[in-house]
Formats: structure tokens, sequence, C-alpha cells
């Protein structure tokens, strides 16, 4: 074997380096806006750091030579510094890693080799300690070490993949929230803004990208060459990146930026829709910001496998997604799986200004990444492609976070985060999607124009720095001349979902006039004392159109809306609350259901199933909403019918008598949306119509309805013949249908298609279906290949997942007797999360003993965010299943009298 020669700093390098160091820094400061010229070593006053102050990192220069096949790396960090006080020791972010020597030079050319090195490996930190203390001033930290190349998608890691020309590895970093410092010493903390040159050792015939264009690449002879990237902006060490691999590009120019698509090769045609809605999406950005994109080119890199915790990934200038998530395969891809593409690419590209040229001060504002990234995903899919009426979607994203956000183990929307453990469970949909729903509601309340007014002033103040959540709310609050930051302050830092209560409406001269109070909506604690809200209302009256709005405040308001017939308040959807109405006015609104804007349809039923299922409100009246939509209703209001019965047919798990009569009324419901819908695709159909196709299938085969049960058999038996008879739509869908009901000898064959495949995205479907069977005993063979090599790292911990939507029981409690085997193919930081979300879709009591005696015996005190939420969650399920059902079951029988 050829060894690989380790790149060393001579001495006459490093010397070059200062000098470099020096000119670089100040290149930067003079192209940089104001605010983010470096002024002094310290952070902002009350910025959180887990690491000493006084010492700050300007600049890195990164070498690393990998070594794919040995799962290792060599690597060398010339860190410049600014030391704001005379100091014997310098402490930084490490993981894992081994360092063969350190030292520090200052500029004059003062050297000193370290005395001593230590190693925090609970702090994930290293200390160098010198004989002599660093005087203040700039200096050159100068560190040689080796790490390991990880199997799960954190730090460098690989992922393998088969060709029709063998198996191959690629290499890949992720590093948000904290795993840059296990590839590079480091302040890995987002404050610590710093520029970079990465410089890599890599074979000739391998592509290697970074977050900038390649400077000059260097041939070494033996198949290795040396490639320098160019000079990264000032950003957070999460948004470092390095890929390496077989790998093509595709490129396009869009205003004045290079546009690329990365992909193994082969797959390069499956980016096209990627690579051109890139480039239309960077001419928004650009137009909506005020602020351009900085940097000289933006790739999106498709990579093999799966992660359990995340699709993509904003590295700035160089976006990491898995191939599902931006590849659009002819044979297997659905009119959703290209609307979920185009959101992926919206939301990470949004990320290169909401994260990556402005970045959070610490992981407690992360929602100023994740909330706004959503949010601009939602607002520019509804204005580049109007066709597809995505606005609709909001309110099912508004309802996954009040979902999380009515059970006691909510957070606010700002909250404190203390460990790595901690930043990495704050990506969740309090994060997410309550934190678009509230930037959605605020941006009603003072008009679009406006809030892009602020959001553009917030860009250009804020650009190449950290902020918090009140930087934003300033421009804001400036741009509407008004106080929103006080609502904005109810809405992030206290947790909960506000309940408006409408009173009896009363009309009068052609308005009506209704009292307004808030109190609070609870799933778990129904007597809890509420929370105090500024909330904006927007309400009218059916029929009429015309809105009326209103600042709910201290727990009342009266409202006045033009028009006397049914009140809809929240009209739009635009508001982050529950509303309960008087029954005359819900009987009212169910007479005019079919008259609603599709939206407000979406929110009423929501609304209506939410509240019945909290025991807010009877259940009843779902259920007559229900029945009250028109097979004329938007495809998605017809989607959001169908998944709610599935998710109640779901709820009588384990009770077969009572599930099968409220599958009949399910069954009778849904089936004339299928006739309607048809199994074929019809010319000039809407892409909405295509989606509810794949929702009716999947949710009437779940419940085992006998027409669409034998059709799903019929055209699975006929594909082996005629491909047609699966079309690449409904492919997964049919076969999904024929996985969960499969006999013994159905799953031997999908295992081997599954074990012959050589196509990635076919082959991560067919084993997530082997773990997608009804029978117990299925499941079980399923967990049992997920823990042998055939599946592939990555698609090990998807089926066990998979295997927990239908068998939380059996799931768990297999993944802890294989506790080991478990965690190897999980990475440490994302165990809190894995095995508590394995127990989450139980509803059996002794569950909840086992999953907090799994907790108090593996996870920190402070890393149990998601193991009480299961919990929490499980109880709810349990109490709804006791307590709600029997008003299902009642309902039913009156309508079968």
């Amino acid at each position: 074997m050829h060894r690989t020669p380790t790149p060393r700093f001579r001495r006459s390098q490093l010397a070059a380096a200062v000098l470099a160091l020096a000119s670089i820094t100040a290149a930067h400061a003079d192209n940089a806006p104001p605010a983010a010229r470096y002024v002094s070593a310290s952070h902002a006053p009350g910025t959180t750091t887990q690491l000493p102050r006084g010492v700050t990192p300007l600049h890195y220069i990164v070498s690393i030579t990998p070594d794919a096949a040995a799962s290792t790396f060599k690597g060398e960090a010339a860190i410049k510094v600014a030391v704001d006080a005379p100091t014997a020791s310098i402490t930084f972010n490490a993981l894992n890693l081994t360092f063969a020597a350190a030292a520090i030079e200052g500029a004059g050319g003062s050297k000193q080799v370290t005395r001593k090195i230590e190693f925090d490996a609970d702090k994930q930190t290293a200390t160098v300690h010198f004989a002599e203390p660093v005087a203040k001033g700039e200096y050159l930290l100068r560190i040689d070490y080796s790490g390991k190349i990880g199997t799960q998608a954190t730090g460098l890691f690989s992922l393998d993949y088969d060709t029709p020309q063998g198996r191959r590895r690629a290499l890949y970093t992720q590093f948000e929230n904290s795993d840059a410092r296990s590839m590079l010493p480091s302040w890995d903390e987002p404050d610590y803004k710093a520029t970079f040159d990465l410089n890599v050792v890599v074979p000739s015939n391998q592509m290697a990208v970074g977050n900038m264009p390649i400077a000059r690449s260097e041939e070494l002879g033996n198949g290795m060459k040396h490639v320098y990237f160019a000079t990264t902006p000032r950003m957070s060490t999460y948004l470092l990146f390095f890929g390496l691999g077989d790998f093509e590009r595709a490129t396009a120019m869009s205003d004045g930026t290079e546009i690329g698509v990365i992909t193994k090769k082969g797959a390069l045609a499956q980016s096209r829709f990627a690579l051109d809605e890139s480039a239309a999406l960077l001419r928004e950005y650009n137009d909506y910001f005020g602020v351009r994109y900085p940097l000289p080119k933006l790739d999106n890199i498709a990579a093999p496998g799966r992660s359990q915790f995340f699709g993509a990934m904003e590295n700035w200038g160089a976006v990491f997604t898995f191939e599902y998530g931006l590849l659009l395969d002819p044979a297997i891809s659905t009119q959703s799986d290209k609307e979920n593409i185009y959101t992926t690419l919206s939301h990470e590209m949004a990320h290169q200004w909401f994260g990556d040229l402005v970045t959070m001060r610490w992981w407690d504002d992360l929602w100023l990444n994740e909330g706004f990234a959503s949010w601009m995903e939602s607002r520019t899919t509804e204005r580049l492609h109007p066709e597809w009426n995505t606005a609709l979607s909001n309110v099912g994203g508004r309802e996954s976070a009040m979902s999380q956000d009515a059970l006691r183990t909510t957070h606010p929307v700002v909250q404190r985060i203390a460990t790595v453990e901690q930043a990495s469970q704050a990506f969740d949909g309090i994060t997410y999607q309550k934190g678009e729903a509230v930037i959605r509601m605020l941006e009603a309340y003072v008009g679009a124009d406006t809030w892009r007014t602020a959001v553009r002033s917030y860009m250009r103040k804020h650009a190449y720095g950290n902020t918090v959540s009140d930087d934003l709310w300033r421009e804001v609050d400036a741009a509407a001349g008004k106080p929103v930051s006080a609502i904005a302050h109810d809405f992030t830092l206290q947790p909960g979902v506000p309940m408006i209560t409408v009173g009896e409406a009363v009309c009068r001269n052609g308005n009506t006039r209704v009292r307004l109070t808030q109190t609070e909506f609870s799933k778990d604690q129904p007597d809890k004392k509420p929370l105090s809200w500024k909330v904006p209302v927007i309400a009218s009256t059916v029929g009429n159109g015309k809105l009326a709005t209103v600042l709910v405040r201290d727990g009342k308001a009266t409202l006045n809306v033009p028009g006397c017939g049914a009140l809809l308040v929240n009209a739009g959807q635009s508001g982050y609350y529950r509303t309960v109405y008087a029954p005359s006015n819900t009987r009212a609104l169910a007479r005019s259901f079919a008259r609603l804007a599709p939206i407000d349809q979406l929110g009423l039923l929501a609304d209506s199933q939410s509240l019945g299922l909290a025991g807010a409100q009877n259940l009843a009246d779902f259920l007559e909403l229900v029945k009250a939509t028109p097979l004329s209703a938007d495809p998605q209001v017809l989607g959001k019918v169908a998944a709610s019965l599935g998710s109640l047919y779901e709820q009588y798990a384990g009770d077969p008598a009572r599930q099968q009569a409220f599958g009949r009324f399910a069954v009778a419901r849904l089936a004339p949306m299928m006739t309607q819908t048809g199994w074929e695709a019809r010319a000039g159909e809407a892409s909405s119509v295509a989606t509810l196709r794949g929702q009716l299938i999947a949710i009437l085969g779940d419940m085992g309805e006998p027409g669409v049960l034998a059709e799903a058999r019929r055209r699975y038996a006929a594909s082996e013949q005629d491909p047609a008879a699966m079309p690449a739509p409904l492919r997964r869908t049919i076969l999904g249908v024929v996985a969960q009901h499969a006999d013994a000898a159905t799953w031997e064959q999908l295992h081997a298609r599954a074990q012959q495949e050589k196509t990635p995205l076919v082959k991560n479907q067919l084993y997530d279906l082997l773990a997608s069977s009804d029978d117990p005993a299925l499941a079980q063979r399923a967990l049992a290949l997920a823990l042998t090599d055939e599946p592939g790292v990555t698609n090990s911990p998807a089926m066990i997942s998979r295997v927990s939507r239908t068998h939380p029981e059996l799931a768990f409690d297999f993944a802890l007797a294989h506790l080991e085997q478990v965690n190897a193919r999980i990475d440490a930081s994302s165990r809190s999360r894995y095995f508590p979300r394995l127990a989450a879709a139980s509803a059996q009591p002794d569950m909840i003993a086992k999953l907090e005696a799994y907790a108090q015996a593996h996870l920190p005190a402070g890393a149990r965010g998601d193991a009480d939420s299961s919990v929490a969650g499980i109880k709810y399920r349990i109490k709804l299943r006791a307590e709600r059902l029997p008003a299902v079951d009642a309902w039913l029988a009156k309508q079968a009298g």
C-alpha cells in the first residue's frame, strides 16, 4: 500500500502563513460591513459560552489528509488567535482527536512548544499549556493531530453505496450543532466566527468539494493531489464543509453566482429540477433580502444514505442533502417528492442569509435560523409555485407545533440551552413550526411590505455577525412604527398555545359584535392557570368577506365584524391560537362549511379535532364537519379529512371490534373520494389530486379496505411483466400497502428485491418496506435484519424506527436488548433522541416505566427532553383512548340509529 504523505507547514510556509493571515484578516475587514468588523476578542455581554473567555480565533488554515479505506485522517490546523490578556494556557473544543504536537508563534518569530496538553472528554475540550505566559496580542496556534472518520452523519463521515461497477465510498461532513470539533480543533460555538482556508490531500481521480471554489490544485504523484480552497467569509464553525468522492457536477449561472449540483457519478440527470429551481430561488432571495448572496458559488451536494435526525444542512456555499431530498428518480419519484425537494431547496437556501450570513449568537435563539428558514421556504414556494397551492399546508405545520406545544413538556421558542445534547434536542417542532407560525402571524399583523423592510434592515446591520431575537424585533418595531416586540415576546419567551373563546354573537345594523376571552389550550393540564398573551385576531362573517382585526390584551377584547353571517375567527389562519365557539356559532359554521375558503376549512377541521380530543369541545362537532365536507372540496381539504380519520382509526388499535366499527364509517366516507380520484392519473389534473390519490390508497390500505388491498396486490403481481402496472407516482404507495399486509412469502420476495437493488434511493425504500409489516413476526425479522451488515449502517436505525411506528413496544424492547449494537449505529449526541422516539407511538402504561428507567440509567438529567416528551405523549394517548373515544362510539351509534 502506498503511504500518503501528511501535509506539513515547513518553517518557510509557517512564516508566510503568519503574513498571509494578517493580510487575509485585513482584507475581509475592509470588505465586510461595519457590524462584521473585528473590534475586540471579547464576546458581546451575556453571550453563552462553554469555553474560557479571552482568546478568540480570527482565521483557520486547516489541512486534512483522509484515508477513507482506514476510516482515519491526519490534519494540521494553523489558527490565528487574538489573546486579550496574558495567559499560560489556551482552551478550545476537540472531540476524539489525537494531538501529535502543538505550538504557538508570534508575528515576531517568538515560538513556544506546548508544555502539556489536557483533554476533557465530558466538556469536549483540549487545553494546551505553555511554559511561559503568552502576552496580549495576535498569534498563530499550530496543531498536528489525527482523528477518525465515522459511519453516521456527524463530523467527518463516510457513506458506502452500490453501483453497477461495485461498492463505492464517499466522504462528507456534518458539523451542526457541535461536531466541527471532531475534525478540527476549534472554538466550536456559533459566536466565534472566523475565516477559513481549507486544503486537502486526496486521490487525483476524485472530486473534492468545499464551501468555496478551488483556488488551486497540485498533483503530488502516486495518484494524489493537493487541493486548496479559496478563503471563506467570516462564519461559524458549524457551517464548514468538506466532501470527497466519485462525483459529477452540473452548473448554471444565476445573478452572477455559479449554482451547482453535485451527485455521485451516474445520477446527475436526476438533479436537473434542483439545479433549475436553485437558480430561480437565488434570484428571488437576492431581491427579498436586499443583500446579495456573497459567495462566488453555491453547490447542492446529494449524498446516498440517510439520517434519523436531519435531511439537509445549510453549509455556506455547499448545502448537503441526502439524495431523497434532492434527486428526482423517474422510476420512483412522486409529486410529493418533487414538492418536498423544492421545500428542502428553498429552506436550505434561505439559511444562506438566515443562519449563515447572520447567525444566532447561541443555540437559545436557534429559531432565528430554523423558524425563519421554514417561513421563507413556505412563502417562497407559494410565490414561485402557486399551482401547488402550498399555502394550505401551513395549517398542518401550525398543527404539528400546537400538538407539541399543548403538552406540559413543551418549551418556549427562545429556550435556555446549556449542553450539546440540549442543543441537539432543540431541533424540534417548536423551533421550526411554531417559529414559522409566529412569524407568519406577525407578518400578517404588520403587513408583508413592512415585514420585508424590517428583514432587509436586519440583514444589512448584522451581516457576518451574530444576533439575538431582540435584534430582529427592534427592526420590526422601527419599520411598523408600533411595539410589535411586545406581541413577539409573549409568543417566543413563554410556552403554550393561547385559546380564544368566542362568545354569543349579536348582530345589529349589519354588523356582528362579539366578546373574546383568552385562556390557554392544554392537552394534559386542563386545570392549569392560563398564561397571558397579546393575541392579534382577524375575523370575518361567512359570505361578507370583509376582515376585522383586534388585539386581545389582558385576556379579553370586543370585536366588531361587518356582516351578520356565521362568524369565523382566525380568518385566513395566520394566528397561532385555538378558537372555541359558542354552540350556536359552531352549528352555523358547520352549515356554512362548504362556503368557506379551503384554508379556513382546514383551520376549522384542525381546531375542532384537537379541541375535541383534548376535551375542550365535543368531539362530535369534528365528526359533523367531516360529514359536511363536500366531495368538491379542495384536494388538500379532502386529504385532511382522510388523514384525520386515519389517525382516529389508529387510536382504536388493540380493540378490533371498535376499530372495525369506526373503520366502516371511515371507509364509507373515504371510498367516494377514492372513486372520484381513481387509480389512474388524468391529463391536466392538479398536482394536489396526485398527492390525494396516494394518501387515499395508503389510508384505505391501512384500514384493510378489501378493494384497495386487492387492487394493490394485483398491480404488484402484474408489475413483473408490466412495469406500467405500478407507475412511478404510485409505486411506493402500492408497495407500502403490499408490504404492510405481507405474508412470509411476500416479505421474502421484497427482501430478495432489496438485496439485488443497486440504486441507493430504491434500496433504502425497500428496506423501509421490510420494516413496515403489521405482522409482529415479520416485524421481528426486520429488527433482526437491521442489526446485520446487509441493509447498510444508515438503513439499520431507520428500519428499527420504522418498526416502532406500528410496534413501538417491540422496537423499544429490541433496541434496549441490543443497546450496544444500536448505539454503534447512532451518533452519540443523538442517542438521547433516538430511543425515546422509538417509544413515542405507544399507548401502553408499562412503556412509561420502561422509558423513565431508560432515561434514568442512560441519559444525563439535562438531556431528557425527548424522553419527557414521549412520556407525556403516551400518557395523553392513554387518556384519549379512555376518555375521548367513547364520544366517537356514541356518535357512531347515533348515526347508525
